[in-house]
């Protein structure tokens, strides 16, 4: 009787293993593609890993990748994020339920793509903070560079709202953003604020609230707050090796 349960622990502690990692947290997905030196770091671990093809990552470890090197995650349930070379991106929230799968990762440096589309029926909410700004997508496809400065979101498909870091925050806490309140960011459908059909000049307004973004449309948030909006040269875009790689990787079956 004490052997079988010394192996029936043993299983358990295996699939917990499996589930929720060495240090407990939520899987997130695996990398599928890791190309050049692409490392991993758990979050009660000071120390960097290889990371091996099909390697599962866990809510809040941190993938890195150095110079000419790149990856890619396959999110659990479906949906792709890759990174490009010296990026770094952290895996902060992952929450799965029957027809609804949200994620929600910080982007510390360098370049990140995100190819989610939900299935029929269902929603699936990816989230890529930056030091500037917070991209928040349901089901759509989207590239974002991160900057201590200045951070980019360029559109491909479907919608992105956009808002600054400190403003969610901010409404996370219950605080709001006006007298009123707005609703509490989360990783569910956010309320849609039409976007200003323009932009007075570049850097001139600053962000506030939670803006929405749709195809061919590029968005570039300052440090201060302050956004230029508008319409990027797609045939010169498609020109970058990044771009490129993602877009034929999207277009396998």
């Amino acid at each position: 009787m004490k052997r079988f349960n010394i192996i029936l622990f043993a299983i358990i502690g295996f699939f917990w293993l499996q589930a929720f990692g060495p240090s407990g947290g939520k899987e997130f997905g695996k990398i599928t593609l890791p190309l050049g030196k692409v490392e991993v770091r758990g979050k009660d671990n000071d120390k960097w890993e290889r990371a091996m093809p099909n390697r599962k990552v866990f809510q809040g470890d941190i993938i890195r990748t150095l110079a000419k090197s790149r990856c890619e995650i396959s999110l659990r349930g479906g949906g792709k994020v890759r990174i490009g070379e010296n990026s770094e991106l952290e895996l902060n929230e992952v929450n799965i339920k029957p027809m609804e799968k949200n994620f929600k990762a910080n982007l510390k440096k360098g370049n990140a793509w995100v190819a989610a589309k939900a299935a029929f029926g269902e929603k699936k909410n990816v989230s890529i903070r930056t030091p500037t700004a917070v991209a928040a997508i349901r089901g759509t496809k989207y590239r974002t560079k991160a900057g201590e400065e200045e951070s980019s979101i360029l559109v491909y498909e479907g919608k992105v709202d956009v808002n600054q870091p400190k403003n969610v925050e901010k409404s996370s806490k219950g605080g709001g953003l006006k007298p009123g309140g707005k609703p509490k960011f989360k990783f569910g459908p956010l309320k849609e604020v039409a976007a200003p059909t323009e932009v007075a000049g570049p850097y001139e307004v600053t962000l506030e609230d939670w803006i929405s973004l749709v195809e061919g449309m590029q968005i570039n948030v300052r440090k201060d707050g302050k956004y230029h909006m508008f319409k990027f040269d797609q045939a010169a875009d498609a020109d970058l090796d990044f771009v490129k790689w993602n877009k034929e990787l999207d277009e396998q079956p």
